[in-house]
């Protein structure tokens, strides 16, 4: 499976709203959204069955044995995250760090395997869409990405898939990227936009896995992103198309639907120019 990961450096670029359409208008039957923080991307998806969820354990938290805790508070004293109060462990606060297993005098402390999420599998006919949840303040998000793409490999067989990445540059980001394919990065004309796009390139560019970038919103700063394209062909990366902000992407959203519902759309338009761009350019072969 060739899977095409499709990037941004920050929050807010229409990432998952370019990731949709490509679903959309291909009619894919495989897809992921690697956003697991607050995955979205099953809201313009068109699926109608319910996820199989199962359990996800990425890391350990500690565990007090209050039969066996004489209450010396040494693990208190030493928790630097205060995860431990009145010898009781506050799991969301508790970092799996293990100090306070090691200096515990009477071994009343373990470290136990914890859910940090729940891995979602959607089955629609042959569509297959896999993603997960995080919990509240848990960690390990690189693990449940990993996790989220070995679901989607294993569950189908198509020829090619789209995954919904993770704004940043962060963790799962990282995890995101590790095998894939091709990604492509939709940037914004803003001064963080250009910031954050630079970081994102540089961080793929250490994967050796070719990329693309396309700038949605052009026609909101034209200066800047004339400034971005610079940059792209300066630091080598295929400029693949603009997106003009449309109305239309908003009333899509608002009903839940991709904005290639609306084909006819500015945005629409633009959006399969970049798609037939990847193709052209053999980032996707």
């Amino acid at each position: 499976m060739k899977q095409l990961l499709v990037l941004s450096g920050k929050g807010g670029t229409g990432k998952t709203t370019v990731a949709g359409a490509f679903i959309y208008m291909n009619r894919l039957k495989a897809f992921a959204d690697c956003d697991v923080d607050a995955p979205n991307l099953y809201l313009i998806s068109e699926l109608k069955s319910s996820p199989e969820r199962s359990l996800f354990f990425g890391g350990k938290k500690a565990v007090i044995n209050p039969e066996k805790c004489v209450r010396c508070y040494s693990c208190e004293h030493i928790c630097r995250f205060g995860a431990i109060k009145n010898c009781a462990v506050n799991s969301i606060e508790c970092e799996g760090c293990g100090l306070c297993e090691r200096i515990c005098p009477v071994n009343a402390i373990e470290m136990k395997e914890a859910s940090t999420g729940n891995l979602l599998l959607y089955k629609d006919g042959k569509t297959v869409f896999s993603t997960a949840e995080l919990n509240m303040g848990s960690g390990a998000t690189g693990k449940l990405v990993s996790e989220v793409k070995k679901q989607l490999v294993s569950e189908s067989k198509e020829y090619i898939s789209v995954v919904d990445g993770s704004p940043g540059i962060g963790c799962p980001v990282i995890a995101s990227i590790s095998g894939i394919y091709a990604v492509l990065i939709v940037s914004e004309p803003t001064v963080s936009g250009l910031n954050d796009l630079k970081r994102i390139i540089e961080t793929v560019k250490k994967f050796g896995v070719k990329c693309a970038v396309c700038v949605n919103k052009y026609d909101v700063n034209l200066g800047k992103t004339e400034e971005i394209e610079k940059y792209c062909k300066s630091a080598g990366v295929l400029n693949v198309g603009r997106i003009p902000y449309d109305n239309t992407v908003l009333k899509a959203l608002e009903q839940g639907k991709s904005v290639m519902a609306y084909s006819e759309s500015e945005a629409a338009k633009a959006i399969t120019q970049i798609w037939n761009k990847l193709y052209g350019d053999y980032i996707i072969v």
